[in-house]
């Protein structure tokens, strides 16, 4: 079904009174909005730009065979149900539509109650399979939760890490509590976020993931709150907003220190009235969910600069897990390596199943301004090196920050060594002495694409 409480009705007729008769009457119909097309060329292009749950077609077309329109539909959404019409095919015709996937048949003159009737039908199917895929979906992710739980950014035996766990499966318990979790960059806030839900009651329902920093300005109150068919010139069907696909789940908002302030007024009200009013709309709708917000930055600062409301902070904060950056939890280093090393090993098929104590000894002395996620860059990379079958020293040097033990093996940039286009230029030239001249090893390395290496190796002519 799409993303919003109507279903898009798709009528195909080349008849202008069967078509606009259908229409009118299925528009009468409460959910229901329909786009009408006289030709096929008409309904392809419907079906590219917006989402149709069903497709009632005239299989009696002169431009193209019915079974052919249907098959391309379901090519462009094989969710698209598809009920036929036809006011003289032959009986092979509609069996051939019903074998390859129609879900109703009518024949004209046909009775308009007989329609709706097979249309509530489709509608019920479409929700039953729906509500089948989102609970196999849920399925596979607490099984991947499950099977990963240790495959991941909160792995280690840290009592940084332990407190962690036990703050999420504390407040896992509480399926309303609001809950806000601090960290640097690359610490798993997403992953405590999703662990919590996957614990709750509410886990059978969806997790709704949104980066309020990756949303333009303008387009945030349509996403936040969505839209009613006519709000704006754009707005052709109704649409959700993050609340609405979330409710009864938990909405989780990544990087909630970048939300717009006239945007958080908005986020408090709805927190404390538990509705929500979609632009162009009257009516507020009631929602039930879980608000689990994230960021790196530190709010009191936003908060003493004005960018960020106070109580709007309080009514987000009921619950604060603060995760510890990997600097802090040095003896999970190792254990993450080695997890990481077995990850990495298995995935491009290479027997390496040890780091030597050099390596560990540099890897320990990283201050990781990335965390663990950087760490796991530093492993991905050496492994990608390593030809035997042991990590060593020199698999790990100048993963482009230069470790604090190897300063003597590479130029690391200094108050008197500020040339940025001779550094840039020795990182290259070291990137692709270590991965043997390859160049896409050699970007994983300097942690940017082919393209941009490819680009900067003609700048310095190598």
């Amino acid at each position: 079904m799409s993303n919003n409480d109507t279903i898009n009705v798709l009528i195909l007729d080349d008849q202008e009174t069967y078509r606009n008769g259908l229409g009118i009457f299925i528009n009468k119909i409460p959910g229901l909005q329909t786009q009408l097309a006289s030709k096929p060329s008409e309904a392809y292009e419907i079906t590219k730009n917006q989402h149709i749950d069903i497709a009632i077609l005239d299989i009696d077309l002169p431009q193209e065979s019915g079974i052919e329109v249907m098959k391309k539909i379901k090519q462009v959404n094989s969710e698209t149900e598809v009920i036929i019409i036809s006011g003289h095919s032959d009986i092979e015709t509609v069996v051939e539509c019903l074998r390859q996937g129609a879900f109703d048949y009518f024949k004209k003159p046909f009775d308009m109650f007989a329609i709706k009737n097979a249309i509530e039908k489709t509608k019920k199917f479409i929700e039953i399979k729906d509500k089948l895929s989102s609970a196999k979906e849920r399925i596979r992710n607490l099984e991947n939760i499950v099977q990963n739980q240790q495959n991941n950014l909160l792995y280690g035996s840290s009592k940084e890490i332990n407190r962690v766990r036990d703050l999420i499966i504390n407040v896992s318990h509480s399926n309303d509590t609001a809950v806000f979790i601090s960290g640097e960059t690359g610490t798993g806030k997403e992953l405590v976020a999703k662990q919590i839900h996957a614990l709750s009651n509410r886990n059978m329902q969806v997790l709704s993931v949104y980066n309020c920093s990756a949303i333009p300005e303008h387009l945030f109150e349509s996403e936040f709150f969505g839209y009613s068919k006519g709000a704006f010139t754009d707005a052709k069907i109704d649409k959700k907003g993050w609340f609405e696909i979330a409710d009864k789940g938990t909405l989780f908002l990544d990087e909630i220190g970048d939300m717009p302030m006239f945007l958080q007024s908005k986020l408090l009200r709805i927190l404390e009235e538990k509705k929500v009013t979609r632009l162009g709309a009257v009516k507020a709708i009631d929602i039930d969910v879980r608000v689990i917000s994230a960021t790196n930055k530190n709010i009191s600062d936003l908060i003493r600069e004005g960018k960020f409301r106070e109580d709007l902070y309080y009514r987000l904060n009921t619950f604060e897990i603060e995760l510890p950056p990997l600097k802090n939890r040095k003896e999970d280093i190792a254990e993450l390596s080695y997890l990481f090393l077995k990850e990495f090993a298995a995935k491009l098929n290479k027997k390496i199943n040890h780091i030597d104590e050099v390596a560990i000894s540099q890897l320990l002395s990283f201050k990781y301004p990335g965390n663990v996620r950087q760490l796991k860059n530093f492993i991905e990379r050496a492994v990608i090196l390593c030809k035997g079958d042991t990590i060593n020293k020199e698999h790990l040097i100048n993963n482009i920050f230069d470790f604090s033990t190897n300063q003597n093996t590479t130029t690391t940039p200094t108050d008197n060594n500020l040339d940025l286009a001779k550094n840039e230029l020795q990182l290259i030239e070291r990137a692709l002495k270590l991965a043997d001249n390859n160049k896409t090893n050699a970007a994983k390395l300097l942690n940017i694409t082919v393209q941009s290496l490819i680009r900067r190796m003609q700048k310095y002519k190598l």
